[in-house]
Formats: C-alpha cells, sequence, structure tokens
C-alpha cells in the first residue's frame, strides 16, 4: 500500500509573502490618505466664489458670457490678474484675485493717494533729508534723482513717486507728513482699513521686500479706482513724461518718463489706448502692472502680478495687458 507523500510547508516563504502583502496594502493606504486632502480641499476650493468678499468693496462680479479668457489662463505670464470696469467696479475678468501677492512698487499708488489728502498745499516746498537716502543706495531701490538736502514742491515728489517710481520721492512724502517712514505707514494702513481692503497690509511707502509687505490684486484694482477719483492722481498716473521745476541743486529741473512709457512699444490696441500706468518689481514679486485703458468711452483698469522676468527681459506683464484688454474689449 502507498503512501502519498506530503508536501512539506514552507513557513518561511508564506512569511515572506505575509510581509509583501502588508508593505503593499500599507502603501496603498498611504496614497489614498494622502490623495483625500487634496480631493476635499480642491472641492472647497471649486465651492468658494471667487469675488466671495465682493459686495463689501463694491466688486461686481463677471457676467457668465464674460467668462471666455478663463478657458485661456495660460496664455498669461501672470498668474494674478483682475480687470474691472471703472465707472461701476464691474469685475470683466479675474483669475486668483483674491490670493496674496507682494506689490513691489505698486505701493507707491498708496503713497501717492495718502500723501495727496493729507499735503493741502501741493506747491509747497520740502527738502530732502540725507537721512533718507543711505538705506535706499543700500537696498538698490529705484530713485527719481533728487539729492540730499535738494528743495523740491509736494507734487514734483507725487510725479517723482509715480512717474520714475523714486523711493527718494515717497520718502519725501512721507517724512513730510508723518516725521517718518513708520508713521506714515500707519496713514497708510488706516487707508486700506478705510477702503476695506482686508488682505492688505504695508510695512514701507516703497515696495521693498517685506514679507509682512502684501496685498492681493483684487484690493490694488479698488485702491486704484478710488485715487484715480482724485485729479491731481489721475494726471500724474496719465502722464507719459514730466518735468520739475528748477531747484537748488538741480538747475534745469528734473525730466522723468514713467516706467510704462520706457517699456511700452504702443499705447494703441484694437480700437482702445491705455491711459496711464505704473509698474513694479522685485525678485519675490515678479513683473507687476497697475493700469487705466480706455475703449469705446468707457475706462477699465487692469492690475497684474508675478509675471516672470525682470525689469531688464521682455516685459511680460506689459504682454499681458495687451493680451486682455484685446481679448475683453471688445465691444
Amino acid at each position: 500500500m502507498c503512501r502519498k507523500r506530503r508536501r512539506k510547508i514552507n513557513y518561511g516563504r508564506i512569511c515572506i509573502l505575509i510581509l509583501i502583502t502588508m508593505f503593499l496594502m500599507t502603501t496603498a493606504y498611504k496614497m489614498v490618505f494622502n490623495f483625500l486632502p487634496f480631493v476635499k480641499d480642491k472641492l472647497a476650493e471649486d465651492s468658494r466664489s471667487p469675488l466671495s468678499n465682493s459686495e463689501s468693496k463694491n466688486i461686481i462680479p463677471p457676467d457668465q458670457e464674460q467668462i471666455s479668457l478663463y478657458d485661456s489662463k495660460e496664455e498669461l505670464h501672470s498668474p494674478y490678474a483682475m480687470l474691472i470696469r471703472l465707472k461701476d467696479q464691474k469685475v470683466v475678468f479675474e483669475t486668483r484675485s483674491e490670493e496674496r501677492i507682494y506689490p513691489a512698487s505698486l505701493t507707491k499708488i498708496m503713497t501717492a493717494i495718502v500723501a495727496i489728502e493729507n499735503i493741502a498745499d501741493l506747491q509747497e516746498s520740502i527738502i530732502l533729508q540725507e537721512k533718507i537716502f543711505p538705506d535706499l543706495y543700500k537696498a538698490n531701490a529705484s530713485m527719481a534723482g533728487f539729492l540730499p538736502g535738494e528743495e523740491v514742491s509736494a507734487v514734483d515728489l507725487l510725479y517723482g513717486t509715480l512717474l520714475p517710481s523714486g523711493a527718494d520721492a515717497s520718502m519725501g512724502l512721507a517724512l513730510r507728513v508723518s516725521g517718518s517712514e513708520n508713521e506714515f505707514v500707519k496713514l497708510m494702513n488706516k487707508k486700506a482699513k478705510k477702503l476695506r481692503l482686508d488682505d492688505t497690509h504695508f510695512t514701507n511707502v516703497s515696495g521693498l521686500h517685506d514679507d509682512n509687505h502684501y496685498t492681493t490684486v483684487k484690493d490694488m484694482a479698488v485702491l486704484l479706482a478710488y485715487a484715480l477719483k482724485n485729479e491731481t492722481f489721475r494726471q500724474i498716473f496719465t502722464s507719459a513724461c514730466y518735468s520739475t521745476a528748477s531747484t537748488n541743486l538741480h538747475s534745469s529741473g528734473i525730466t522723468f518718463t514713467s516706467t510704462l512709457s520706457k517699456k511700452i512699444d504702443t499705447y494703441e490696441f484694437d480700437g482702445g489706448k491705455v491711459l496711464g500706468g505704473k509698474t513694479g518689481y522685485t525678485d519675490k514679486a515678479g513683473l507687476c502692472l497697475a493700469s487705466l485703458t480706455e475703449k469705446n468711452g468707457t475706462e477699465y483698469i487692469l492690475v497684474t502680478a508675478g509675471a516672470e522676468g525682470n525689469p531688464y527681459t521682455e516685459q511680460f506683464h506689459i504682454m499681458d495687458a495687451f493680451t486682455v484688454y484685446t481679448k475683453y474689449l471688445k465691444r
């Protein structure tokens, strides 16, 4: 009688198979576990209105038929953008408009309007204190060309602030109004709060980088819309160039050309015209632009930020402005 041979059980192999199975199950679990928060965050993000705070800032959301460029955001170099119709702040286009950005020299929009509202006589002479300059030179800040001890009118400092984006001019205004940059910055943040710019905080008057110096393109659009109601601000903002009066250190004055005019090839586009603008740049902020344009008798504001490049490369923020204006302002 033959006996069946029993197959010897290889317990070592079984243990190895069990360990491999447990490893694969653990790996799969981790992948699912890590993916779920992404899905949750994505659903939450998609469910939020892109203009959830629009009512408090008088921003009117876009009509559905005006969102065609949403599908072609990849055409823009600027990841943050907002286009509004000035007369009623109706949103024509926006992308990532409520995410925080570094405003760079767009900061000087706030600097200028606060100075205008706090200096009664803009023909008043202001002496630029020597203490203004060393830190600005060290930071390689953009300068209008004024010198220590120069006596300049307030209006010329405003032109120097907005056209060549001069930090020397901005500091001159700040010290005249408040005695120090810190005290003037308090006025800037107070104005931001009054305008309900809830995602904006300033730490300096020129836009030099600071992690706590931030805003959004939406807040900047609201700020620019407010500032343009002031005739003096509008006149300066829409100027391509300007020559100051004679001073004690510049007998022939100084001629400023706006940073936009230096970079732009043409102001015309498809039946419309760019009326003026303010550029900005730092390594962290990227190329930024706040501009005013007009087409068919209607004015629009566009604010963009975060474009790649620098002042010496292709001017992608200006290219983006013409892309948006051409695609949107067809009516």
